[in-house]
């Protein structure tokens, strides 16, 4: 299996709060991977470390069997948990600015990714929904052509036709030879576009496992099994 992420022993701090302890984890490629815990649990951190936005204070992060940095960034496409375009944007604009910025940008796709998010270039970036600005940010952030993709709570705060569309255009347009993490802590929704999950508790992995292995060794859905372990 080609390793696309792999943290080993890795930890990081906040002021005096571990946020992640001794973490480590490997991420195949050809798979859509749930990382999910409660809020607080670490997620987000560790989804920064392997964007390359912040550093381990210990251990190591690799991307494509390279050390995180400038190199990786070019093979890593994250969507962080609040929009990267700018309000005076215009949907198009958005579109323009990542076609500029992004090498590997392809705008054939995105122009194929606005129809299917029925999302109007001439529209407002300001004047979108909750909803429609996370399609938007999706459309973005899959319109690369990575290796990694990284969509930390790509349906928080979202309404349940919005979460639809965004779960359908994450299975129609993700790259089947990249490797694609998506954390949430909205398991029973978003759970069927699962191959893998990992679960993260207070910084640690307490769980790492195939979807369809939880079903037949365990007989439960992967939101069963979170409620299970993480007493929700």
């Amino acid at each position: 299996m080609e390793s696309i992420l792999q943290l080993k022993d890795v930890s990081k701090s906040y002021g005096g709060k571990k946020a992640l302890k001794q973490v480590s984890l490997q991420l195949g490629a050809g798979k859509i991977i749930g990382l999910l815990g409660s809020n607080g649990s670490g997620k987000s951190t560790l989804m920064k470390l392997a964007a390359g936005l912040i550093h381990p204070a210990s251990g190591t992060v690799q991307v494509g069997g390279m050390e995180v940095g400038l190199e990786t960034k070019k093979i890593t496409s994250f969507m962080p948990d609040r929009p990267l375009t700018e309000k005076w944007m215009r949907v198009e604009d958005a579109v323009l600015f990542y076609k500029e910025f992004y090498a590997d940008f392809d705008a054939a796709k995105a122009e194929d990714m606005l129809g299917f998010m029925k999302l109007n270039k001439r529209d407002r970036v300001i004047e979108l929904s909750k909803g429609m600005n996370e399609r938007l940010q999706l459309t973005l952030t899959l319109s690369r052509n990575a290796k990694l993709y990284l969509l930390d709570e790509p349906i928080g705060g979202v309404d349940p036709v919005a979460r639809a569309k965004i779960l359908d255009a994450i299975v129609n347009y993700y790259n089947e030879e990249s490797s694609l993490l998506v954390s949430t802590h909205l398991v029973r929704d978003i759970e069927r576009i699962f191959d893998e999950v990992v679960f993260i508790r207070e910084g640690e992995i307490v769980l790492q496992d195939e979807v369809e292995n939880i079903r037949l060794k365990h007989g439960k859905s992967v939101d069963e099994m979170f409620k299970e372990v993480f007493g929700e």
